[in-house]
């Protein structure tokens, strides 16, 4: 069973966001997202500085199974990448919430959190895709 933390906000592709309350986001992708990867062995990580428009490719993320792309889950400009996923991408995997952060965002628009999901809403849809 996959964890959905209340305080987060997702998109239909996966992605989690958190609100940093101050007009910055930490984004990564789901408990569901990783354990439908399997085990991660490579983290394409975006450039800083980078302007992202929302639902915009940004990434890759590798699995033993699978690539799957990544999608900004709102737009603004990439301010840090988690730059340790390199020699450690497994952390996706272990900590999906916490160490397996993949970028923090200005958000160009704060409105874009109110498109994504909620908790519950996400829920239900990992629950379709299982």
């Amino acid at each position: 069973m996959s964890t959905i933390p209340a305080n987060l906000r997702y998109a239909k592709s996966h992605e989690w966001v958190l609100d940093n309350g101050d007009g910055t986001v930490t984004v990564g992708i789901s408990d569901h997202a990783q354990q439908a990867l399997g085990d991660v062995v490579f983290v394409e990580l975006p450039e800083v500085g980078r302007t992202l428009t929302q639902e915009e490719e940004f990434g890759v993320i590798e699995s033993v199974k699978a690539a799957s792309d990544l999608y900004a889950p709102i737009a603004g400009e990439i301010l840090e990448v988690n730059e340790s996923l390199e020699d450690a991408p497994e952390a996706v995997n272990e900590s999906p919430y916490e160490e397996g952060w993949i970028m923090k965002v200005r958000l160009e628009d704060v409105t874009d959190l109110d498109a994504l999901l909620d908790a519950d809403a996400y829920k239900a849809v990992t629950d379709a895709d299982d």
